[in-house]
């Protein structure tokens, strides 16, 4: 009786302790997770499926203990849970490590035991690791959105096995619905950015047609000075006309004068040649 009281107190007292180191390792979430940009923290990123996550365990639980001794916080994300955040710190290898410092990320990359962590912490070794530049700092703006973006992939690959497994769709057909979805949302994105540039900067009349106007007023003169030449011209073969019709009368009557005597003619020489021609003359065309 006295031995399984035994063993019944140390099981509740190991869980007691397993639930204190446990307790002592800070859950950071999607809602939280701003707190570790004060102070001194080291941030482990862990999956439940990863092997290599489960080795680091009880390792960073036995750390999580030296948190008052280091003057240090200790957490770590899930990122099945908190897809968003794997984003924000751009993880791609699991388990990843961070230390911050008043809001200063720096990736550890040395060894995974308890004396290297606490050496690391204790002997100031991050101050040797360059921070993640500001562009990619976790709390950038630009890096906010990549943590949007995270989070719609995680929704399309729910729908995805939604639509495989309830409605029994093949790869191919979710994959279709995706594409279609896609090109509506893109057509309709663009239709919107075009009617919201088209309200800021609204168009303005092409100099084509102002340049067309202006060509249009001097074809008029044109127009103009043609009809003149038109009428003028006219109006000079009507002198040329009347001038040969005036050569031919006088011709006729120099053959009459021919006709009815010679003698009068070889008589009075100088009257023949010394009276004037009588011609008629046109008005000159008035100018309209």
């Amino acid at each position: 009786m006295s031995r399984a009281v035994c063993l019944l107190f140390l099981a509740c007292w190991l869980a007691a302790a397993a639930a204190k180191q446990q307790a002592n390792i800070v859950q950071l979430n999607e809602e939280n997770w701003e707190q570790m940009l004060q102070g001194d923290w080291m941030i482990e990123f862990f999956a439940p499926w990863c092997p290599a996550c489960k080795n680091l365990g009880p390792v960073w639980q036995e750390l999580a203990q030296w948190q008052e001794d280091l003057d240090i916080s200790v957490g770590h994300i899930d990122v099945t849970v908190d897809v968003g955040l794997s984003g924000r710190f751009m993880v791609t290898a699991l388990p990843t490590i961070f230390h911050v410092h008043d809001g200063q990320f720096r990736q550890y990359r040395g060894a995974r035991k308890l004396e290297d962590f606490v050496s690391f912490v204790e002997d100031a070794k991050w101050q040797e690791i360059e921070p993640i530049p500001g562009w990619k700092a976790p709390d950038s703006l630009q890096m906010s959105v990549v943590a949007h973006f995270y989070k719609l992939s995680m929704v399309l690959r729910t729908v995805h096995n939604h639509l495989m497994e309830t409605y029994g769709l093949p790869i191919w057909g979710s994959y279709l619905i995706f594409a279609l979805f896609t090109i509506l949302v893109g057509a309709l994105l663009g239709l919107l950015l075009v009617c919201v540039i088209d309200c800021i900067y609204p168009p303005k009349p092409s100099s084509r047609a102002a340049d067309h106007r202006g060509e249009s007023e001097p074809e008029d003169d044109d127009d103009d000075v043609i009809k003149d030449d038109r009428v003028g011209g006219a109006s000079g073969s009507e002198a040329e006309e009347d001038e040969e019709g005036d050569e031919v009368e006088g011709e006729g009557a120099s053959d009459e004068d021919g006709e009815e005597g010679e003698g009068s003619q070889a008589s009075a020489p100088s009257s023949a040649q010394g009276s004037p021609r009588n011609v008629r003359r046109r008005k000159p065309p008035r100018a309209d």
